[in-house]
């Protein structure tokens, strides 16, 4: 056989394969398909579909479309989301029908298809710029067809032109879920959609029940969510007609990358811009944006505002409906003072700033204005409300009939409410505007001269009430009221502890001890109660009903409120029945009632808390003493951060000094415990403490490592090192966890103890990391390294009240 003949026989060979097993950079036809090994690119390159395992799932394979020109792995969309390929047989092709379809090779079995009903003489694939995956039907001399797209049927995540929600004509409903885990592309329970009433609203649902609204659409944005509002960046849209209720959003600058999840682990919807210059994801905003989003909180007629203590209150002209049968029930709402009369000439009532409420029971009209809208309303007696549909053009009218649910203070974006009440309670609203000068005046002063009247006798009432403490407590117990925060009477408090009862005490902090009450409704309660012989607990109590009466979050404890009366002064707090964190974790009994999933909702519950106090509150708040005996847990194990004392509170600032160290030792970051300075970072360092203390069972002070004199930090930065990472896993962690996830999280409690504040990463990048959202980093050394040898190597003082700043007081070491 002659050279030339052998040349021939390699280029048939060569052609057949290329025709048969390659095609073409971003299309598949019905001759050629994708193998896995083998990608398919859009043509600008921005997407690449192909198939992918997720975190450390190597054996499972999926098909799936990410992001060709980022470093950082996102996928975007996954076909076989809970049908995993066990090995690297599978391959895409279009059948005999013209559909695609997903083979495992191995088992000759079908794992997943389109599912097309239409036919198609000339199917063909192709991968757009804008990350759809299309099926097209391009038969020459007729127009395309599509036959099927990703974008009808989205995974987790919703890209630029992607619609979320409803065609009306075929019942399609696209809507996103989130991944389970991110080793695990099958679907959660956490759903984003749009529900498609008259006024339509996009929801996201935890199961069957609705967990999140972003409030109706009014011409500008959604009425309860702020922070969608105008960028650079992108723009956004709700379409509603008689074909389609959807909202989408498109890009303003091309050059953008942007992308809206969905994630389990943190229970929220989670926007991303991708930032060049650091090559990282960061959150440009998110939703539930706080507690008074989570859906219904107030019940009926009850609006939440997030910064009010408690944040549930009736609207003006109702009252709580519970407190008729002697409890606080706020899921079961308001209800009015004076019944409605629909025949003798029932009002409304305006109310402003409010997240319009849940529109399953609505009605629009596009073409009306505020004034029919208001005489259709009153016409029919079931409608309760009404307001203008488009505020950006003044037009329209949206109306709502029985109860309102699920409304909400919002000061910065939300919309005018006109709700109907009895006549004698909208009289004085709707008229004021026709009175005369002279009487409004009469009447101001009139209410002028009776409020000062009752200040004034409140005020010798309450002298001569407290007259024996008024000179310990006096001063105190105004900065107290001025709060406008709930006192509890001393007699009501010791009669509810059985009088400071020690068989009442579940424990002793380092300002005093804490009892456990039942209120006279039944209500238990933690009582705080202050040391007399505390030096410094009257600074601490103030700081702390100061700082809570802030703060309103899931993971905080619920402050109800607090006691101070002549020497006594009580933080009286929600009870937890199930303790604290460390009695549980250091408990080798009680450990085997926390399996891995209960801990790692442990964790990410106590990151969003800080989170939130670093970032989300009004002000930036430094815990300084986190540790796992103030990790309260509820009745159903949801973690609740306690014990404020400690906590300092900025407002740009994210750091300060102090030459008084408080706290913990074994959770102090070494800036801090050495020199007083704590930041934001601080908090951080504790948290990776906790973290560590968490999967492993061991306390960090009093854990001893004998041979290498290690503690706990020292000893998981050996093992991870040396590639032995799950030798620090808990025998009752091992037993019900995924390795990856557990492995995952040790990484990230070791980048949060590293040694100098700045490597160590913020809470809210600690979320992302625990919901899989970005790579992570190669840990630095951590600080604190070494065990009990070692204490001789930080400067002590035995005086308490030594204040040198590169001095640690002895008193501070010992456990609180």
């Amino acid at each position: 056989m002659n050279i030339p003949f052998l040349n021939f026989i390699v280029i048939i060979l060569l052609l057949f394969f290329f025709t048969r097993f390659s095609c073409g950079a971003d299309i598949i036809t019905s001759s050629t398909n994708l193998s896995d090994g083998r990608t398919l690119v859009s043509s600008d390159g921005s997407f690449e579909l192909g198939f992918f395992s997720p975190g450390s799932s190597a054996k499972s394979r999926y098909l799936g479309i990410w992001y060709k020109n980022i470093p950082v792995p996102t996928v975007v969309w996954v076909a076989n989301r809970c049908d995993p390929i066990n090995d690297t047989s599978g391959v895409l092709m279009i059948n005999s029908t013209g559909n695609l379809v997903l083979l495992n090779q191995s088992s000759g079995s079908v794992v997943w298809a389109s599912n097309s009903k239409k036919e198609a003489q000339n199917p063909v694939v192709q991968l757009l710029d804008s990350g759809n995956l299309l099926l097209q039907d391009r038969t020459p001399g007729k127009s395309d067809i599509i036959l099927w797209q990703s974008f009808d049927h989205p995974t987790d995540t919703l890209l630029p032109g992607m619609k979320l929600g409803w065609d009306l004509r075929t019942g399609l409903n696209r809507q996103i879920s989130a991944w389970k885990s991110p080793d695990d592309p099958c679907p959660g329970d956490l759903i984003y959609g749009v529900e498609p009433y008259n006024n339509p609203d996009a929801v996201i649902w935890k199961g069957s029940r609705r967990y999140y609204r972003t409030g109706p659409w009014n011409g500008i944005g959604m009425s309860g969510a702020p922070q969608l509002k105008p960028n650079p960046w992108f723009t956004f849209n709700l379409v509603s007609n008689e074909e389609e209720v959807y909202f989408i959003f498109y890009l303003k600058n091309k050059s953008a990358i942007t992308r809206l999840i969905v994630n389990q682990t943190t229970s929220r919807g989670e926007r991303y811009l991708w930032k060049e210059d650091t090559q990282t994801w960061i959150e440009y905003s998110h939703f539930p944006w706080d507690d008074c989003d989570t859906y219904g909180t107030c019940g009926a007629y009850g609006t939440c505002v997030n910064t009010a203590l408690p944040p549930c209150q009736c609207l003006k002209g109702f009252k709580l409906k519970s407190q008729e049968e002697g409890s606080m029930d706020w899921f079961q709402g308001c209800v009015r003072n004076k019944p409605l009369d629909c025949h003798k000439g029932d009002g409304f009532i305006k109310f402003g700033g409010l997240k319009l409420p849940d529109t399953a029971h609505s009605w629009v009209n596009k073409s009306m204005n505020l004034n029919a809208c208001r005489a259709k309303c009153l016409e029919n007696c079931s409608c309760m409300a009404y307001t203008t549909l488009d505020i950006k053009e003044t037009s329209g009218c949206a109306i709502w009939f029985y109860d309102l649910i699920d409304l909400k203070q919002v000061q910065s974006a939300g919309q005018d409410l006109y709700i109907r009440m009895a006549a004698s309670d909208s009289d004085h609203t709707e008229t004021k505007g026709k009175t005369n000068l002279m009487a409004g005046l009469i009447i101001a002063a009139a209410i002028l001269v009776v409020t000062r009247v009752l200040v004034i006798t409140y005020y010798i009432r309450r002298s001569h009430r407290n007259i024996q403490g008024r000179e310990n407590g006096c001063s105190d117990e105004r900065q107290i009221e001025d709060m406008e925060f709930p006192l509890f009477e001393l007699d009501l408090i010791s009669n509810a502890t059985n009088n400071f009862s020690s068989n009442n005490k579940l424990g002793e902090g380092g300002f005093g001890p804490v009892y456990k009450g039942t209120l006279p409704d039944g209500k238990e309660i933690a009582v705080k109660r202050l040391s007399r012989s505390s030096g410094q607990g009257l600074v601490e109590f103030k700081n702390e009903v100061a700082l809570i009466a802030k703060l309103q979050h899931r993971n905080f404890v619920k402050l109800l409120g607090c006691c101070i009366q002549g020497e006594e002064k009580m933080l009286i707090y929600e009870y937890m029945p199930n303790k604290s964190l460390d009695y549980f974790i250091f408990d080798h009994t009680r450990r085997s009632l926390l399996d891995w999933p209960k801990c790692f909702h442990i964790i990410c519950g106590i990151a969003k808390g800080l989170v939130y106090l670093h970032e989300d509150s009004r002000l930036r708040i430094i815990h300084r003493d986190l540790k796992a005996s103030n990790i309260l847990l509820d009745s159903e194990m949801n973690p609740k951060i306690s014990d404020f004392g400690m906590a300092r509170a900025f407002g740009e600032q994210s750091e300060g000094n102090t030459k008084r160290v408080v706290g913990t030792y074994g959770y102090m970051a070494p800036e801090y415990a050495i020199d007083g300075n704590f930041s934001i970072k601080s908090d951080v360092f504790s948290f990776g403490i906790l973290l560590l203390e968490i999967i492993s069972g061991k306390k960090n002070k009093g854990f001893y490592h004998l041979n290498d004199n290690l503690n706990l930090i020292g000893h998981a930065w050996r093992l991870w090192k040396e590639g032995n990472a799950s030798e620090l896993i808990d025998s009752f962690v091992q037993e019900s966890c995924t390795l990856s996830e557990v492995l995952r999280c040790i990484h990230i409690g070791l980048l949060c103890v590293q040694q100098y504040p700045e490597d160590r990463p913020s809470m809210s990048s600690v979320v992302l990391m625990l919901g899989g959202g970005t790579a992570l980093a190669i840990p630095k050394e951590p600080g604190f390294l070494f065990g009990k040898k070692s204490l001789k190597t930080i400067p002590l003082s035995s005086k308490p009240e030594s204040s040198s700043p590169n001095q640690l007081s002895y008193s501070v070491l010992e456990p609180r």
